[in-house]
């Protein structure tokens, strides 16, 4: 069987057209793909508007969302006035022109230096270093003693507060360099030249808590870490005369101890000796005293005996005296009082060799005469 085609066309149109497009339900036929492919075809979007909103949510959503990094802190300021302070990570703000954040590095430590310049910042900075202060001016200063010394320093410092940091003071810098340039004068006026040159950790140690102190005071939002002491020395024009008075000093000094060495070496001994002869004269005075109370004693003591037997004691005395005179005067005659003729006991004493028996009769009659009496 053979189909015509086209008369089936034919009837499927009219058919069509007696039903409508409600697919004879009072249902409408949903639209087909074609029919939608050919609709966006011919619609023309405006390039020109998708582009500025694409950017305006790019530029708005990059200035409302912002990263902190945890060596810092964000300061929000909204229409220029301090708002807020934001921590490290991730924060939001209102879209630039109503608010701008400033992010103050608080954990990092920065530098100044004093005097000098390292060659790390020279060869970084060369142009900005040629402009700079002029570092032999900021290093001379006067001690104490009228002298000029070089004093370089370095000054680390952290940022402790970012309110005072950033609003307080206008030029934090400047001030920081002016102020530690005062304290450092402060300090070495105060001290000598050889004070300078020797103690520079005491004057590092008393620049940091003076400069400390000013940085509170001027509200800057600054805290002082360390101040480091370089080499200090005078200037070097006068550096050969300083040394020569330097080893003039040290040859004073050796004198003076060598003198203090003989010092102590001689006036502890002549203290010493003066020691032992006042203890041998103590010593002597104690035992004359001694004696001389001993003997007065003793003689109180014979005393006292004495007067207890008078003739006993004078007798004694008497005999104790003619023992020791008589040995004395040589040949003795010793007659008695009732004696009439004292030729005979002469010529006898006169023989040589009756002499020797004459003197023993003269010591019996002594005897008997002593015991007589």
């Amino acid at each position: 069987m053979n189909w015509d085609w086209d008369k089936l066309r034919e009837k499927q149109d009219q058919y069509e057209k007696k039903r409508g497009n409600d697919g004879g339900m009072g249902i409408p036929t949903p639209p087909q793909i074609d029919d939608i492919v050919s609709k966006f075809k011919n619609f023309k979007f405006p390039g020109g508007l998708l582009m500025v909103l694409v950017l305006f949510f790019l530029f708005f959503g990059s200035s409302m969302f912002f990263t902190v990094d945890i060596d810092e802190v964000g300061v929000i300021q909204r229409f220029g006035k301090y708002s807020r302070i934001c921590q490290p990570g991730l924060n939001f703000k209102f879209p630039s022109g109503i608010e701008k954040v400033t992010k103050v590095k608080i954990k990092r430590v920065y530098k100044e230096e004093f005097g000098f310049i390292s060659a790390q910042e020279e060869r970084a900075n060369a142009a900005a270093l040629r402009s700079n202060e002029n570092t032999d001016i900021v290093a001379a200063m006067l001690t104490g003693d009228l002298n000029v010394a070089v004093v370089p320093w370095i000054v680390q410092y952290r940022i402790s507060d970012p309110y005072n940091y950033l609003f307080r003071v206008k030029n934090v810098n400047a001030i920081l360099r002016d102020m530690a340039e005062a304290t450092m004068r402060t300090i070495v006026g105060d001290r000598s030249i050889n004070e300078v040159i020797s103690k520079r950790e005491e004057i590092a140690v008393a620049a940091r808590e003076l400069l400390q102190t000013e940085m509170v005071e001027a509200e800057t939002g600054i805290q002082i870490v360390t101040i480091e002491m370089k080499r200090t020395n005078v200037p070097e024009p006068v550096q050969a005369s300083f040394n020569e008075v330097n080893e003039a000093v040290q040859e004073k000094e050796q004198l003076i101890y060598k003198a203090k060495e003989e010092y102590n070496k001689a006036i502890p001994a002549a203290k010493g000796e003066a020691q032992r002869i006042i203890k041998d004269a103590e010593g002597y005075a104690i035992d004359r005293v001694n004696r001389a109370m001993g003997d007065a004693a003793r003689f109180t003591s014979v005393y006292q005996e004495y007067i207890k037997a008078k003739d006993v004691t004078e007798k004694r005395l008497y005999l104790e005296a003619m023992s020791e005179v008589l040995p004395r005067l040589g040949k003795k005659y010793i007659m008695d009082s009732g004696q009439a003729n004292l030729l005979p006991i002469l010529n006898m004493g006169e023989a040589a060799g009756q002499s020797s028996t004459a003197v023993p009769a003269i010591k019996d009659l002594l005897k008997g005469e002593e015991l007589s009496k």
